[in-house]
């Protein structure tokens, strides 16, 4: 296991659920990140997919103690760079580059870059990253999928994205290489818009109850 897996891992601190989080404005991260810390899922990842999100980023990370803030959807390494500036305290990618791979060997900030074939993953391992993101995770091959790397890749573990929700999360935490799972289920993007915290609260609280089998 890689020094930056077990700094990701400590900060994931058992979480079974990974709340990736489209904010449209800045001003909801606050109390967005706050609900889902109280709902028991402190760590979050506030993807790159807005204008504001870098600065949903920001106001998360320097006001919300409780939480432990990531960025997703980081495509290159300015934005890995940015994102780690505005407070990231981890980055994910729903890929992998050699570009992405340099950076994260030249930050502090720990990369979970994404992967779906045995090739991407075996070159994540001569990079030394051994957690990686499984995205889309149903599109390509879902549970059974990763299940059958479990051998012949032992030593990777990962954190499927992309169709996962509470109805089939089970179906990857049962997995003896799969570590956590990212959703977005556990903020939908109406809550958000229309602000219902102690919604979104009771959906985090739900989420968090969730364990490994």
């Amino acid at each position: 296991m890689s020094k930056k897996t077990d700094k990701l891992l400590a900060l994931l601190n058992g979480q079974p659920v990974i709340p990736v989080l489209k904010i449209e404005r800045a001003k909801d991260a606050v109390p967005l990140a706050r609900a889902l810390a109280k709902g028991g899922l402190r760590v979050i990842e506030i993807t790159l997919r807005t204008k504001e999100a870098l600065e949903a980023i920001e106001r998360a990370a320097k006001e919300v103690e409780e939480a432990v803030v990531g960025a997703g959807t980081i495509l290159n390494a300015k934005q890995f760079k940015q994102a780690a500036k505005a407070g990231s305290q981890f980055i994910v990618s729903p890929g992998a580059t050699k570009e992405l791979f340099k950076a994260n060997r030249d930050h502090d900030v720990p990369l979970l870059p994404g992967a779906i074939t045995p090739s991407e993953m075996m070159a994540a391992l001569e990079a030394d990253v051994d957690f990686l993101k499984f995205f889309p995770a149903e599109q390509a091959g879902g549970a059974a999928f990763l299940k059958s790397l479990a051998s012949p890749l032992a030593g990777i573990r990962f954190c499927p994205t992309g169709g996962v929700s509470a109805k089939n999360a089970n179906d990857y935490l049962s997995l003896p290489n799969v570590v956590c799972v990212g959703g977005s289920w556990v903020a939908p993007d109406d809550m958000v818009k229309q602000g219902k915290w102690t919604e979104i609260e009771a959906l985090a609280r739900e989420a968090s109850k969730l364990a490994k089998a």
